[in-house]
């Protein structure tokens, strides 16, 4: 028998887990999180890589 677990799934409950135990911080945890979604490439890939690219694009903005 095969176990099969979503890559969300699991780097969500990581970051859960290092949340929860206080082993890490919050930026850490949303850091685990992102990199679980972009390596899945679920359904919420699109959103989310949207999401990041105006961050990076806002930030960029800041320096000129």
């Amino acid at each position: 028998m095969t176990l099969t677990i979503s890559a969300v799934l699991l780097f969500g409950a990581v970051s859960f887990f290092a949340v929860k135990t206080k082993s890490t911080g919050a930026g850490a945890a949303v850091l685990l999180f992102l990199f679980g979604f972009f390596t899945a490439g679920t359904g919420a890939y699109g959103p989310i890589h949207d999401l990041v690219a105006s961050f990076a694009r806002f930030l960029s903005q800041l320096g000129n």
